[in-house]
């Protein structure tokens, strides 16, 4: 009898050691930055500004002396209101569109070629531009995108298309916008998708480690894709959910035939 309760009791306690060991390799994956402790850590240049690329919204706004001469170059720039009976209304800055080819129609000066360059090389260009046509003194211009927007999806609490005003996002900062990820969420295996010179690239950031930090997918790009897998914890969960569903159905289809032919 001794002998057997002495097995009960190990089984008992090597259960319970496998279960808070489980229990921490669990909580380990959900927190954050695992490796990290006190520290200086070399912050990641974020100045290498983005060039121009096709289908890119641009916001140019020019001013000079003449308040009048100026405002014939801002038009593009007024705010379109779109009122359809189906739809709410919504306002919205046209702005110039890149073609294709890479350039821009600018009043009185027509086809710009605009591709390849940062922002401070268009507002050179244009101002130039404008003093060499004579079509202006001392113009200033302004050149911001309309449409920086990245896109958060998987397992956050909100997927979303994230607009950033400001043009600078980090990837932490996308995925708070985005509510956080999920408990469900794989912290080791993010996924970002980047458009750049004609390539699609994509590359796996593991939030687990310090390494974001020194990553140069730290900072995100324009119409950059954050895709945040589910773990499989999840996966086996819903798997679960979708073989047992059938089997209730089936059972409470079973229980209303009976329940009728018995009243019948």
């Amino acid at each position: 009898m001794p002998d057997q309760m002495n097995k009960s009791f190990l089984t008992y306690f090597l259960a319970v050691i496998v279960i808070c060991c489980a229990s921490c390799s669990t909580t380990r994956k959900a927190i954050y930055f695992n490796d990290i402790s006190d520290s200086s850590l070399n912050i990641v240049d974020s100045e290498l500004e983005a060039v121009v690329k096709p289908n890119d919204i641009l916001s140019i706004y020019v001013s000079s002396l003449n308040r009048d001469a100026s405002d014939v170059f801002n038009k593009a720039n007024v705010q379109v209101t779109s009122n359809n009976t189906n739809t709410p209304t919504t306002t919205q800055s046209s702005g110039y569109l890149v073609s294709l080819e890479g350039s821009i129609e600018f009043p009185l000066l027509g086809n710009i070629k605009v591709g390849g360059l940062t922002k401070k090389q268009v507002k050179d260009l244009l101002t130039r531009t404008l003093l060499d046509n004579k079509l202006l003194v001392n113009p200033l211009v302004d050149v911001r995108y309309l449409n920086f927007r990245v896109s958060v999806m998987g397992e956050v609490a909100r997927p979303s298309v994230v607009t950033v005003p400001s043009e600078k996002i980090s990837l932490l900062e996308a995925l708070a916008l985005a509510g956080d990820l999920t408990i469900y969420a794989r912290r080791d295996n993010v996924m970002i998708i980047r458009e750049e010179n004609g390539k699609r690239m994509i590359r796996r950031i593991d939030l687990n480690s310090t390494e974001i930090f020194s990553s140069p997918y730290y900072y995100l790009k324009s119409n950059d894709v954050v895709y945040v897998e589910p773990n499989r914890s999840k996966v086996a969960s819903t798997r679960r959910v979708n073989a047992f569903l059938p089997v209730v159905f089936s059972f409470l289809s079973l229980a209303i035939i009976v329940v009728t032919r018995v009243n019948n």
